[in-house]
């Protein structure tokens, strides 16, 4: 008997169940895309962090610490500080605009700050990059299941997209905040019982110390080619993500947001060394698995007994449905609002959103497998939709915020110049950049010279043409005109 097998099963078949019954619950879009502007500090704080700790924070990050080493520490520890900043600064900011404006996604306050191209571009984008990360999520649950259970790694995808889709479907983000507390409780309780057994089996942090012992890099906390790499890639991202935003644009007040994102980045900052711990220990244990993905199953399954090891599976399980999840959030809000409700039928009412938001979820996670089954690699998988969304979105979200001066120009100058330059660079060194100059680095700078160029040079002009202007001012005017 498959012990951990049985497990898995009837924690996805709980999920789905308290999913379908919570749906009945969403009587409306304003439900579905922000939970009617209800959430109190500890559904914005639960619903962050299950979305936070994914496939990325525990099979990609335990798979680059069991590769690289310490450096690893990088991958979670970006996302806490992206999320200080989103907590303190950006989030309560951008909460009140879309509280007085009455705005559910980014995309309505793109149109709201900038113009209706500025929406549709981005969402384009957005919902193309959207994709990668809901890959991720189910290449690390195809995984799981390989490991578990034996199952193809296709039907692996398939089986994790479907307990997705459907408690996702059925309520939206007021389902999905409260589905994230059970998530999250399971996913920490999780990981406090495994860590320790899992250091205790492999020989304690000594024993961990003599893994690789000469070889600094892997040793070193800070490697340019790691840690810049993925804090470039990570923190801005966790500041202007559409799916955390969106979240936020959720919340009752801006206590809420302080506070829930606060402890959210809090608990970012305690989970980041786990991963790096777990993949220190299966090197020491199991220095031979030739895939990253696996390193993280293949240490539950065979490191801890089966009960304890149910247990941390489970909690990797709901780490990939809840950030899958948030995906799912970006993806459904961008086509049926944005996209559908602005550009095709602006007349749908809101019980037509509502329906083509379920009919994109649908369509949504069978793309996503797809894309996982091409795929296979986590970490290049989060990279691809972390990177995009940086240098398309941040210049333009915090120059709404903070440039008065900032308009349609300015923006669609930093996202074409942003976009336009990480794709070069990706294209030609593979991803790999130019040493420290990063896809993503190399992107954000273009996208802020660009802006800084456009903002410089209409200002330039403006203050040329009111200079022009000048003689004919009022009272100018009075005393040149004949009477």
């Amino acid at each position: 008997m498959n012990v951990h097998l049985i497990v898995l099963v009837a924690y996805a078949l709980g999920l789905m169940t308290i999913g379908m019954r919570l749906g009945r619950y969403v009587r409306g879009a304003s439900d579905f895309f922000v939970a009617g502007r209800s959430l109190g500090p500890g559904l914005i704080f639960s619903t962050m962090l299950a979305a936070n700790i994914g496939a990325g924070s525990t099979v990609g990050a335990t798979g680059l610490g069991y590769a690289s080493g310490l450096g690893a520490w990088w991958w979670v520890g970006s996302a806490a500080i992206g999320s200080v900043v989103l907590a303190f600064w950006i989030g309560p900011a951008i909460r009140r605009v879309a509280a007085a404006h009455d705005l559910r996604t980014v995309g309505d306050y793109l149109e709201f700050r900038y113009s209706r191209s500025i929406r549709g571009i981005v969402s384009a984008l957005l919902w193309i990059g959207s994709l990668a990360i809901l890959a991720a999520q189910l290449i690390a649950l195809g995984s799981i299941l390989e490991v578990v259970a034996g199952v193809p790694f296709v039907i692996g995808c398939a089986i994790g997209s479907l307990v997705i889709t459907t408690y996702y479907t059925a309520g939206g983000l007021l389902t999905a905040a409260w589905i994230n507390v059970i998530q999250l409780t399971v996913k920490l309780g999780g990981f406090a019982i495994a860590l320790p057994l899992v250091l205790q089996r492999a020989g304690g942090w000594s024993a961990l110390q003599t893994v690789r012992a000469t070889d600094a890099e892997y040793w070193n906390f800070w490697r340019p080619d790691t840690s810049l790499g993925l804090f470039i890639a990570f923190a801005p991202a966790f500041v202007i993500s559409p799916g955390l935003l969106q979240k936020v644009f959720g919340a009752r007040d801006d206590r809420a947001v302080r506070v829930g994102v606060g402890l959210n980045a809090l608990g970012l900052f305690l989970y980041s060394g786990v991963p790096v711990v777990l993949g220190l220990a299966a090197q020491a244990m199991f220095p031979d698995i030739a895939d990253q993905k696996l390193v993280l199953p293949t240490i539950l399954m065979r490191a801890l007994p089966p009960i304890v090891g149910s247990i941390g599976l489970a909690a990797v399980f709901s780490a990939e449905v809840s950030a899958a999840d948030a995906v799912l959030f970006m993806l459904t809000t961008s086509l049926s609002q944005d996209l559908y409700k602005r550009f095709i039928n602006p007349a749908a009412s809101d019980a037509r959103v509502l329906q083509v938001a379920r009919w994109t979820t649908v369509v949504s996670g069978t793309l996503a497998v797809a894309l996982a089954i091409v795929s296979g690699s986590i970490v290049d998988t989060l990279t691809i939709f972390y990177t995009l969304l940086t240098v398309s979105l941040f210049v333009p979200i915090l120059a709404g915020l903070y440039v008065r001066r900032a308009r349609t120009p300015h923006a669609m100058a930093a996202i074409v110049a942003g976009v336009s330059s990480m794709l070069i660079v990706e294209l030609a060194t593979g991803g790999r950049g130019w040493g420290l100059l990063t896809p993503a680095l190399v992107g954000l700078a273009a996208a802020i010279a660009a802006f800084l160029i456009v903002v410089t040079t209409r200002g330039a002009r403006d203050a040329s043409k009111n200079q022009r202007r000048r003689p004919f001012s009022a009272s100018a005017k009075a005393t040149a005109d004949p009477p």
